[in-house]
């Protein structure tokens, strides 16, 4: 199914880079072909129809959304599952990542329109609507974030000072 979960050794499917798009005034922005791809591949659902689907989250904080495939969104849950019924933990994560999602169409152009509540949490304002916008796809590995673009590049750091403590936390610990 080209789902994307890793295993030691075998390569996968992954959500990776940086893709800059323009949003239009009517919030509609296409998904990146790579990442459509890969939403196709993890999206079990009823074969027939010709689109797919994924989940947008916007409850779990920053000023982006988070994107999950449909087999993605279900492994979340599962781990949302393994709480007891009413814990504060679960109600907490029902909340950040079921109550506060969206569940968004891929359109038969390859693009979606973001929800108001996405919208809301990315930090668009009407004059951006108005004139569009650019949005940033970020792909991590098991799903992507969508953020405003002009947000992003000044929320992300710049990885050259911290590059040497980067490549030590791709070293595995000796045994």
């Amino acid at each position: 199914m080209g789902h994307l979960k890793g295993q030691k050794g075998v390569v996968t499917e992954a959500f990776k880079g940086e893709v800059y798009l323009k949003v239009d005034n009517k919030a509609r922005v296409s998904i990146p072909a790579a990442m459509r791809h890969i939403l196709d591949l993890a999206d079990p659902g009823d074969r027939s129809r010709s689109r797919c689907r994924f989940v947008m989250i916007y409850g779990a904080g920053g000023h982006h959304a988070q994107c999950y495939s449909m087999t993605g969104i279900q492994a979340l849950y599962d781990t949302i599952y393994s709480h007891p019924v009413g814990s504060p933990e679960r109600e907490a994560l029902e909340t950040a990542f079921v109550a506060r999602s969206h569940d968004v169409d891929i359109d038969e152009d390859g693009r979606i329109v973001l929800p108001p509540k996405i919208r809301q949490r990315m930090g668009v304002t009407a004059d951006d609507m108005a004139k569009g916008f650019g949005a940033v796809f970020v792909g991590k590995l098991d799903r992507f974030e969508v953020w405003k673009a002009d947000t992003y590049d000044a929320e992300t750091p710049d990885l050259g000072s911290v590059s040497a403590d980067i490549r030590k936390k791709l070293t595995p610990p000796q045994a």
